[in-house]
């Protein structure tokens, strides 16, 4: 029995951990009012939307050609309407048209993550989480850290250059 506790302990924490950390990235309560929406994009992936936000510390310090720690960067995701064969429909703009919100992602950048938050499991000094819509954390298989990681010369971005359009 102590074998399955632990068993099943440990692949909470790896869950928990592929996606980012909640326990670290917190969720910014009313960033949709107190951050600045920079960017809406169709998402690599060809099956989402998103919408993008920075807060003011991002805003103010990406002028100078880097995020200053306490930038934080929300994407908001939605699913596209699709069409009979599944495809996302694009409107006139070129973007796919929402029909669904389904989660928050967050990126936050300190340099101050404590040894329980390892360097392999963040892109230089930034931490993610993934929240569901109402701000609760939300369980999924994605290791942003690895898909950020070798952004070096974008601040371990992929929506950098829209920011610094600011």
């Amino acid at each position: 029995m102590k074998k399955i506790i632990t068993f099943a302990l440990l692949l909470i924490s790896v869950s928990a951990i592929a996606g980012g950390r909640n326990d670290q990235v917190k969720y910014p309560e009313g960033y949709q009012d107190s951050f600045t929406h920079y960017n809406t994009q169709n998402r690599a992936n060809n099956k989402q939307i998103a919408d993008m936000y920075a807060n003011e510390i991002a805003i103010n310090s990406v002028k100078s050609g880097t995020l200053a720690e306490g930038s934080i960067i929300v994407m908001e995701i939605h699913k596209p309407e699709v069409d009979d064969s599944g495809a996302p429909i694009v409107g006139d703009d070129g973007l796919f048209i929402k029909k669904k919100f389904a989660a928050v992602a967050v990126m936050e950048k300190r340099s101050d993550w404590g040894a329980d938050y390892a360097a392999d499991e963040r892109a230089g000094d930034w931490g993610f989480a993934l929240y569901d819509t109402k701000g609760m954390p939300k369980k999924n298989n994605l290791d942003c850290a690895t898909c950020h990681t070798p952004l070096t010369s974008t601040n371990f971005m992929f929506t950098f250059p829209k920011l610094k359009r600011m």
